[in-house]
């Protein structure tokens, strides 16, 4: 299999600092928008400027089956009561056979959201458990 191959199999390994929270088996809303600002330029009416402004960044959702490794959600999470720390994360994404296919690194990562499962003896599936984090930009891979 050449380097450059897709991910087909894929699941993110997400850490936080050097804490890592497991492994997930989605991964949503990983990228960002340059937000365009609209100016009219005076005595031209048919020309409009598209001045870039800034760049948002999206939060993720992670989601996986319940696992052991969901401890470890909780407890960072749980380690914000006495304050919020805003961390640097890492998700990598990795092929059915561990190698890595991509790596993001992101700046001031902080859990927004955490969705746990829905138990019923009455419904027969997998518990799953969705992650939502922000962050406020990427890093480059050498740093993060």
């Amino acid at each position: 299999m050449a380097d450059d191959d897709p991910a087909v199999s894929v699941c993110f390994i997400v850490k936080i600092d050097d804490f890592s929270l497991g492994a997930f088996n989605s991964c949503e809303g990983l990228g960002c928008e340059v937000v365009m600002e609209q100016r009219e330029e005076g005595g031209n009416n048919g020309y409009v400027w598209q001045l870039p402004s800034r760049i948002k960044y999206s939060n993720i959702k992670l989601t996986r089956p319940v696992t052991k490794d969901t401890e470890k959600v909780t407890r960072w999470i749980a380690g914000m009561v006495s304050g919020v720390t805003r961390k640097t994360g890492q998700i990598s994404a990795m092929t059915a056979d561990g190698r890595v296919v991509a790596r993001w690194s992101l700046m001031d990562v902080v859990p927004v959201r955490w969705q746990g499962p829905s138990l019923s003896p009455e419904n027969a599936k997998v518990a799953t458990e969705t992650l939502e984090i922000a962050h406020h930009g990427f890093l480059d891979s050498g740093r993060g």
